[in-house]
């Protein structure tokens, strides 16, 4: 019996990107029959079909996907996919959106490093790429409150004499419906940016 070609399909419930992955595993050649489809939450990330179509790879087998993050959520589980397809089942995988992780290409040592390398390189730039982002994001933010930027929830104007009307409250001096009767507020508002005001 000749090798299978699989084609594996995932989109989470919230991407529309089915059918151009569908159209790229067509365009390869993979048979209808052998294409599995997988919708699954980012939240649980849970691949019964995933699971179900690696453990039917036999020696031989192709696995092909339409990108790398189809493996995995994130590298390192990317990196374990890899090498237990390859290694373990023996079965080569395509990667049709970067035409160097082809293990069909050459099943000798040398296209197996290759591939093995490239993978290994993809993985430390999406890595590092990550940390970068979050280092970013986090310089962004003490630079934003630096300059005097509040995050959260924007607080709603109070009318004059909130302040100090909630310094009189966190000092015991007048009642919250007390306060907020004055200012022709809710209880409940007046509490909630009190709180906030005091605290702060």
């Amino acid at each position: 019996m000749g090798e299978r070609i699989y084609g594996y399909v995932r989109v989470s419930t919230q991407e529309q990107n089915e059918a151009r992955q569908l159209t790229a595993m067509r365009d390869f050649g993979v048979q209808e029959e052998n294409i599995v489809v997988e919708k699954v939450s980012g939240k649980d990330f849970d691949r019964p079909r995933y699971r179900r179509l690696v453990r039917a790879l036999r020696a031989k087998d192709v696995l092909v996907v339409k990108s790398i993050d189809r493996l995995g959520r994130n590298y390192t589980e990317i990196l374990d996919q890899w090498s237990f397809i390859t290694k373990k089942r023996e079965a080569a995988i395509v990667v049709l959106d970067m035409p160097l992780l082809d293990t069909r290409q050459s099943r000798d040592l040398t296209g197996t490093l290759i591939s093995d390398i490239v993978l290994q390189l993809l993985s430390y730039v999406a890595q590092t790429e990550r940390e970068n982002i979050r280092q970013r994001q986090a310089e962004g933010i003490a630079a934003a409150k630096a300059n005097g930027v509040r995050f959260g929830r924007k607080q709603m104007d109070m009318p004059a004499g909130f302040s100090s009307l909630a310094e009189e409250w966190g000092g015991g001096q007048v009642s919250a419906r007390q306060a907020a009767s004055r200012l022709g507020i809710s209880h409940h508002t007046f509490l909630k940016y009190a709180r906030i005001h005091v605290g702060g």
